[in-house]
């Protein structure tokens, strides 16, 4: 089984759409999604209403989800990281043990635009087409993941 997280800063509105959008594209007999955030701000806490309401309009069920915090574990638990920007992605990094660890850790919207290293920008302090952007970002790279794995 092949294990992909994704993670944003903390864990209620990137990384839980990206989680449920592309646990919605896959097998989950042959592919399991998580997520995470490098904060530890929200620990516990459902997704964010504004990520629960686009999920919902694209027909999908985010609400029981429960962020968490990204741990050193998660290296070995993973083949593939998904950070959503580069100060997610570096925070990860900042734990990575060796190279194998480095490795796995990606920018997510390189999926849909190879070698740009574009940040899917945090909505959270946005109105609500914020999040209806963020959706449509991850659901492209999200398409883009799916025919790679």
């Amino acid at each position: 089984m092949k294990k992909v997280l994704m993670v944003c800063l903390g864990n209620i509105c990137r990384s839980p759409l990206a989680e449920g959008i592309l646990q919605s594209k896959v097998d989950a007999n042959t592919v399991s999604v998580d997520s995470a955030g490098t904060a530890a701000y929200h620990v516990g806490n459902k997704p964010d209403e504004r990520s629960i309401a686009v999920a919902k309009k694209y027909g999908l069920n985010i609400k029981n989800q429960r962020a968490r915090k990204f741990v050193v574990k998660d290296f070995d638990e993973f083949d593939i990281i998904y950070a959503m920007d580069e100060n997610n992605y570096q925070n990860i990094l900042m734990l990575a043990r060796n190279e194998e660890d480095e490795q796995k850790v990606k920018m997510i919207l390189n999926e849909s635009n190879p070698n740009k290293n574009l940040s899917v920008p945090d909505p959270y302090y946005g109105g609500n087409q914020g999040f209806e952007n963020v959706y449509k970002m991850l659901d492209e790279a999200c398409n883009f993941i799916t025919k790679k794995i």
